[in-house]
This record gives C-alpha cells, structure tokens and sequence, in this order.
C-alpha cells in the first residue's frame, strides 16, 4: 500500500486498481455522485484510465477508521494561461454525509497538498445551492472568491457556481499525521 494520510476520524489512501469497481458504482449512481454535480456513466475500464491519466488527477479513497470506504476526495491540476492551478473536488456516500468526515477529509488534502506541493493556492468549486459543500470549504479555511455564472452544466441546466480559494498564508499548522505503510 502507498502512503496514508491519517486524521482523528478518516484516513485518505491513493486510490488503487482495487478500489476501481467502488468508485465506478459511486459515480454513476446519482445519489452518491450527488444532486450537484454532472451525471456521469462510467464503465470500470474509463475509471482505469483515469488512473493513468496524463492529466495529473490524483484520487484518494476516504476511509474511516474500521477501514469502511465512503467517499473520495481529489486534486488536479486546471491549466490557466499563466499556468497550472490546482483544485480539489470530494464527494461522500449519503449515509456518511453531515458527519464532519468530508471536513476532516478536505483538511487532510489540504495539508498534504501544501506539505507537498511548491504552490499558493488551492481552489475548488461547487454550485452556488451545494450549502453544505460551501460549509466544508469554509470550515477548512477557503475564502469566497465570488460566482462563476453560467459555469456548470448539471442535469440538463447551466447552473452559478462559487469559486473559493486557500492561500498558503492562510493555511493553519497542518492537522494530520502522514505515514507510510
């Protein structure tokens, strides 16, 4: 197994060729996809090529600590045209949700990406009636930058989403123990 990000109450691991059929079940089924995101349809085989993706997508599975999987968060690299900005996306299983585990989760990425990573920002952004998407960002820390209109196409409608940000500045002392199994 890779390195383990370990917190109080969730651990994150890279996500492995194992963990595949699970997160090909999740995104394809709405419920836990969720109601503010894009449909998506995704054959096992896709979810193995996002894997090995040049796109420098890096999923990590959300695990609490009796090793139950329930959910994932992710970082990845948007180009801009002064360069590449890196974002975080996340999503848990609704019998997990309101339990603090996705704040503790994005926190965790948080921290590992400013351990590991030579930049100053993280962004991440989620339509403008995902209130509790809102809370976990705001509770590790992001800053409303303000709304992109018209950014998401969500179950056949363009929808407004808020655009937030951490600088590293901002950044409080890292909350997480990383390991290496």
């Amino acid at each position: 197994m890779l390195g383990l990000l370990e917190g109080k109450n969730v651990n994150l691991r890279i996500m492995e060729k194992e963990d595949l059929p699970q997160f090909a079940e999740w995104v394809n089924k709405p419920d836990v996809f969720g109601e503010y995101n894009p449909l998506h349809q995704m054959p096992k085989t896709e979810a193995e090529k996002m894997l090995e993706s040049p796109l420098e997508l890096t999923p990590f599975i959300i695990e609490r600590k009796d090793g139950s999987k329930i959910g994932f968060v992710a970082h990845f690299h948007v180009l801009h045209v002064a360069g590449k900005l890196l974002e975080i996306g996340y999503s848990l299983v609704p019998d997990e949700r309101g339990k603090g585990y996705c704040t503790e989760a994005v926190g965790i990425m948080v921290d590992y990406l400013f351990l590991s990573r030579d930049t100053t920002r993280i962004q991440a952004c989620t339509d403008k009636r995902n209130l509790a998407s809102q809370k976990v960002l705001e509770k590790v820390g992001f800053k409303k930058e303000g709304t992109m209109r018209k950014y998401l196409f969500i179950r056949g409608e363009l929808r407004d989403a808020f655009l937030y940000s951490i600088l590293r500045e901002e950044w409080k002392e890292p909350q997480i123990l990383t390991k290496t199994a």
